[in-house]
């Protein structure tokens, strides 16, 4: 029991430090949207332990990547937007990883928390007005749906093979 617990934390180390490197170093940035693959640690960290771990992966990267390599000032309305899209991720993924589901996190994700959510902390944080941030992130997401859609069913049977089931 302790050695899965030590090997759990291992693992979801890692995650954090990858999590790091995608988000920070291998996405395309623009001043009010990101495309890159910084989700996929977390989206693993969902399938292999469930919400709370994937929200702590989300959450914890989101802060010791703002911290150690800032893209702007740190807001921690981005580290709350990211612990929750590790819930959503965990509720929707962990047990079962079925096109349905994969496409209804992928929605609560891009719709509700990047897209309304994030939003809305560009605009706190820039003092940007809400409306014309909101159209041109439309953009973005219509492409991060389409790009988490495929990697997550893609990622999900890579995992199945290696011990963890996959139904896509």
């Amino acid at each position: 029991m302790k050695k899965q617990k030590t090997s759990m934390l291992v693992t979801l180390g890692m995650l954090v430090a990858i999590e790091i490197v995608l988000s920070r170093f291998c996405s395309i940035p623009a001043w009010n949207f990101k495309i890159g693959l910084g989700f996929v640690p977390v989206v693993v960290a969902a399938v292999l332990y469930g919400a709370v771990p994937a929200a702590i992966v989300g959450g914890l990267g989101d802060f010791l990547g703002a911290i150690m390599f800032p893209i702007g000032p740190y807001f921690p309305g981005f580290t709350l937007t990211a612990a929750l899209t590790g819930l959503v991720w965990g509720v929707f993924l962990h047990k079962r990883q079925t096109m349905a589901r994969i496409g209804g996190a992928v929605a609560v994700n891009q719709l509700i928390l990047s897209l309304l959510l994030n939003t809305l902390w560009i605009s706190v944080l820039y003092g940007s007005p809400y409306g014309p941030l909101f159209l041109t992130r439309t953009i973005s997401t219509a492409v991060m749906i389409a790009a988490q859609v495929v990697t997550i069913g893609l990622m999900t049977k890579v995992l199945g093979h290696f011990g963890k089931k996959a139904t896509v």
